[in-house]
């Protein structure tokens, strides 16, 4: 195959499924990483039928390390080179009131938002490094400005002795993303392959896909969501760092939804905060 490969997680809706749209109508081969058959191949028939590009449907459950393996196995068994990786799947159900375990023992929002992400990233280095122009996206979330203290729980991420928190288990594993990519493009310095975070602003959302929240919580997201831009124009973002000429070098940035460099929190930052995150996160992988 002569197209450019990109893999692209979470693309069953939202804006990992825009994206996927506007990167295959850019002549890339998109590959989709879902969790469920069904929704994974409604969307994989719309993304085709709209971007009239090549895309496939790969099934992976990024709160599961054999499945990312099998995930992983599956794109390098049919591709030897991985152009792009956009780590968009998340977790933040903002119905959930108590913490989930997976199968294997672990946090489902602290696996799938980024335990789970960096384990894709180190089985899929090899390909990446392949292309002459390998690209590595995290996603993260505007929303972090208004939590400026929240740190990285090195003690507790997993919820274990505090009170489980839907809004803190996310955005702290949004931080340790942001921090991840940081630990990620020092990594990868003098390679073919740069990484970069993307900050995610509020998005119109179909409030329909959380049945089970309250009224008051409807009301407050219908607010928001008059300032709110669509999938559309921020998958037009993920589409620029993973396409565009432009930042074939840059490394180690956090942009915005303009594609705009911004600073993430000093916290973030620290080189000694980076590499206590990425001990803990070690502990995971192996």
């Amino acid at each position: 195959m002569d197209k450019k490969i990109c893999v692209i997680t979470g693309a069953n809706s939202g804006i990992g499924k825009q994206a996927a749209m506007q990167i295959a109508q850019r002549g890339y081969h998109v590959i989709i990483g879902c969790r469920s058959r069904e929704r994974g191949e409604a969307a994989l028939k719309e993304i085709i039928e709209k971007s009239g590009g090549s895309v496939e449907l790969i099934l992976v459950d990024m709160s599961l390390k054999y499945s990312v393996q099998a995930f992983a196995e599956e794109i390098t068994k049919k591709h030897k080179t991985v152009d792009v990786l956009i780590h968009n799947a998340a977790v933040f159900d903002i119905a959930q009131k108590e913490r989930k375990i997976t199968s294997e023992g672990v946090e489902s929002v602290w696996m799938t938002n980024h335990i789970g992400p960096v384990y894709l990233t180190r089985l899929l280095l090899p390909a990446l490094k392949r292309s002459e122009d390998g690209r590595i996206l995290t996603v993260s979330s505007k929303g972090l400005l208004a939590m400026p203290g929240l740190k990285v729980d090195l003690a507790d991420p997993e919820f274990k002795n505090r009170k489980f928190s839907i809004t803190k288990a996310y955005y702290q594993s949004k931080r340790a993303q942001v921090m991840y990519t940081y630990w990620l493009a020092d990594q990868l310095k003098g390679t073919n392959v740069t990484a970069n975070s993307i900050r995610v602003t509020a998005v119109k959302i179909d409030i329909n896909r959380h049945p089970d929240i309250l009224a008051f919580q409807k009301w407050v997201y219908r607010q928001k969501s008059k300032n709110s831009i669509s999938a559309g124009q921020m998958a037009e973002t993920y589409t620029y760092l993973a396409t565009s000429p432009e930042v074939r070098n840059v490394n180690g940035k956090y942009f915005d939804e303009n594609n705009k460099l911004v600073k993430s929190n000093p916290y973030t930052c620290d080189k000694q905060n980076i590499d206590a995150v990425m001990a803990l996160t070690e502990r995971y992988l192996k």
